[in-house]
């Protein structure tokens, strides 16, 4: 008699991520967008779940034309008690929304990846939520690491890489026009962007 098993994301990770086949090295991807095109080096051997979900996005053409949606910004964060300055996107507009299950939160105290200026770092409600949509910062945003305040949990997010190169394209795309909110203001209200950045493609270099 057979018998059927259920390979984790986990165990798919370190199978492929180098046990078997030696050490994770740095993955070179590259995001274009109507803005201009941004390079990123992913760190497969600080942040293996994280950058293998992602991954599974990128190969599978999952991004592309996805957006950037939203920006925050000093100016249209009037609401945040504790600020930040990143953009945000993906494929679903949902953080704890993609089309494989969520993943476990790897917190910066873990990969010793810190919320630098052109970190690249996944969006999440709850811990353990995040899935497909992500952001960039803009600046050192020490407040999104591990024990940072930005979520109330105190947990922090989970950053798996760097711009390399077009944080000229990032600032860019943190400036473009966004809503003006009437009334009472929401968590996100006056972030969301008008024209969304659309992303042309995403794929390994």
């Amino acid at each position: 008699m057979f018998r059927t098993f259920k390979i984790t994301l986990v165990t798919l990770v370190m199978i492929l991520g180098g046990t078997l086949f030696g050490a994770a090295e740095t993955i070179k991807v590259k995001l274009e967008t109507t803005m201009g095109d941004i390079h990123i080096d992913l760190y497969e051997d600080k942040a293996l779940i994280t950058v293998a979900n992602f991954l599974r996005y990128i190969d599978g053409g999952h991004f592309n034309g996805g957006a950037f949606y939203r920006v925050v910004r000093m100016d249209n964060q009037a609401q945040n008690n504790i600020k930040i300055e990143v953009i945000q996107g993906g494929m679903s507009g949902n953080s704890d929304i993609g089309l494989f299950d969520p993943i476990k939160l790897e917190r910066t105290s873990e990969t010793g990846i810190k919320h630098l200026d052109g970190a690249i770092s996944m969006a999440r409600g709850e811990p353990d939520t995040a899935s497909s949509e992500f952001f960039i910062c803009v600046n050192d945003q020490p407040s999104l690491d591990f024990g940072g305040m930005r979520n109330a949990d105190g947990q922090g997010f989970a950053a798996f890489g760097i711009v390399t190169k077009g944080m000229d394209v990032v600032r860019a795309i943190q400036n473009v026009k966004t809503d003006i909110p009437e009334g009472a203001l929401e968590y996100t209200s006056g972030q969301s962007v008008l024209e969304p950045v659309m992303i042309n493609s995403f794929s390994r270099e």
